[in-house]
């Protein structure tokens, strides 16, 4: 909720939200990152520096450390502007905004042959940039039009081996046009560079997922799961591998934990639904219909207006003498056959 606010500008919404998660998480990295970089946008360069400087010891996004040294730039900190820039050379090597500040600072500090260099430097990365944007342009054009070989030759331009951004934005292209193969390849790349990035890794395994190589999805997931179990997508995702591995009860705790993360998502209720029925179903085949009831009743809660858990109950009910309970299981089954036919 909190990057989703900070994404659409909302910026008031955006801190209430990270603080409240500061007050219960205490001084976690990705929290301290947004409110730097929300202290940015209200131009309180002091905060900046405070939250991104505690978040740098644990960065959570590579250009971490080139917000630091924009914050120390608007400080007239010089010294440690240029040394958190310099770092951010290390981490984001082609992003022109990092050479842009930096020639900032060696100007100011009288260094006018490196500014110069520099900011030269920052232009020829700023035209590869508009290079990129309309050499995507026609790579997915040319999918579109399945060209072949032509629109194949256009999309490799973007290919660029060591640079994990434009590998996923090649991989992204590929994947939209189903053409898997050349997808996997860039998303393993990217997921080589930046393997502590989720987005990385979910990229890939959802690559894997699709091409129906299911344990080879699982591998990534449960890696960026160890470090952001909180994230929907990465549970949502894994939980799916699971079902299909058959492995039904690791597969419900995934799901159940997207659940909770976005009840929202229609896709995931449904394949949690599933999973919920079958668990029951085994539990049903050895007897054990304490815990068999228990999975019914909560796929009734989560899917109401479906007979399928109601006509499962009734039937347990049936089978251990409780004709009460059995009757009224099978009758609310059948109110819910006939409302669905109507």
């Amino acid at each position: 909720m909190a990057v989703a606010l900070f994404e659409m500008h909302k910026s008031a919404d955006a801190r209430r939200e990270l603080e409240s998660l500061r007050a219960a998480l205490g001084d976690h990295p990705n929290i301290l990152y947004y409110l730097g970089r929300l202290d940015l946008d209200t131009e309180d360069f002091k905060g900046a520096v405070e939250n991104l400087s505690k978040a740098a010891g644990n960065p959570p996004f590579p250009d971490t450390a080139y917000y630091l040294g924009f914050a120390y730039l608007k400080q007239h900190d010089l010294p440690n502007a240029e040394k958190w820039l310099k770092a951010a050379q290390e981490l984001i090597p082609r992003d022109s905004r990092v050479e842009f500040q930096l020639a900032k600072v060696y100007r100011e500090q009288g260094r006018a042959e490196e500014a110069n260099k520099t900011l030269a430097h920052s232009e020829q990365l700023r035209h590869r940039d508009e290079d990129r944007v309309r050499w995507k342009q026609e790579c997915a054009q040319k999918l579109d039009l399945g060209l072949g070989e032509e629109s194949h030759a256009a999309c490799e331009r973007l290919y660029d081996p060591e640079d994990a951004e434009a590998l996923t934005s090649l991989g992204t292209i590929y994947a939209q046009h189903r053409v898997l193969d050349d997808a996997l390849r860039c998303f393993q790349r990217a997921a080589e560079l930046a393997p502590q990035s989720p987005q990385m890794q979910y990229n890939l395994a959802l690559t894997y997922y699709n091409l129906n190589q299911f344990e080879k999805a699982r591998a990534p997931l449960e890696q960026s799961l160890k470090r952001w179990s909180d994230l929907f997508q990465l549970n949502a995702l894994y939980g799916a591998v699971l079902a299909k591995l058959g492995e039904d009860t690791p597969a419900y705790q995934a799901l159940q934990k997207a659940h909770e993360l976005n009840p929202q998502d229609s896709g995931t209720a449904d394949l949690l639904f599933l999973t919920i029925l079958q668990l029951a179903k085994k539990d049903q085949a050895v007897r054990e219909y304490s815990s068999a009831l228990h999975y019914l009743q909560q796929a009734a809660t989560l899917r109401p207006e479906e007979p399928e858990p109601h006509r499962r109950m009734a039937d347990i009910y049936s089978r251990t003498d409780r004709a009460a309970q059995a009757r009224a299981e099978q009758q609310e089954a059948d109110r819910l056959n006939k409302s669905s036919a109507n």
